[in-house]
């Protein structure tokens, strides 16, 4: 098989890596998505739990807190997942 003149198959292999880490990244950045939902989805809840019964606001608001942070620690792992891939290998 005849070789083009500045044909590199090495670059070429290089080439495709940092291609698949880029989408690799972008495909776990998707967990920022889920997790903006899942914020979103805990905090309506909890304003809704709010209005149908108003005393239990200071309960509620800590198991609200909770949901917010289970849900932010999903996103910081996506987001950590992301720059692993990027930056790590």
């Amino acid at each position: 098989m005849p070789r083009c003149a500045g044909c590199n198959p090495l670059q070429n292999q290089i080439t495709m890596v940092e291609g698949a880490k880029l989408i690799g990244a972008g495909c776990a950045t998707v967990a920022l998505a889920g997790a903006g939902a899942g914020i979103g989805t805990v905090f309506g809840s909890f304003i809704i739990s709010v209005a149908r019964n108003p005393s239990l606001t200071k309960t509620l608001f800590g198991y609200a807190i909770l949901g917010f942070a289970l849900s932010e620690a999903t996103a910081l792992f996506g987001l950590m997942m992301a720059f692993l891939i990027l930056f790590g290998f």
